[in-house]
């Protein structure tokens, strides 16, 4: 696996493998409490706290590829 910089970095990913897992979880958790609070912001929309949740679920769906983009920039060839 190749980064868009040209390093060349199969260590960091395999070694990440186990936490992007992991993240996939979590992100799937993620996902739910997105549509929940996308529903509860569509049946109250003054509600703020709604959007911050749904914010937050964003933040869990996108960890798998922060996770792996860590990795791969921390562990050298």
């Amino acid at each position: 696996m190749c980064c868009g910089d040209g390093d060349c970095r199969p260590l960091g990913f395999l070694l990440g493998l186990p936490f992007a897992f992991l993240c996939l979880l979590i992100s799937i958790v993620g996902i739910i409490i997105w549509i929940v609070g996308l529903t509860l912001s569509c049946i109250c929309p003054c509600c703020l706290c709604v959007t911050v949740l749904v914010e937050l679920a964003l933040e869990l769906i996108k960890a798998p590829i922060h996770v792996m983009e860590w990795f791969t920039s921390k562990i050298p060839c």
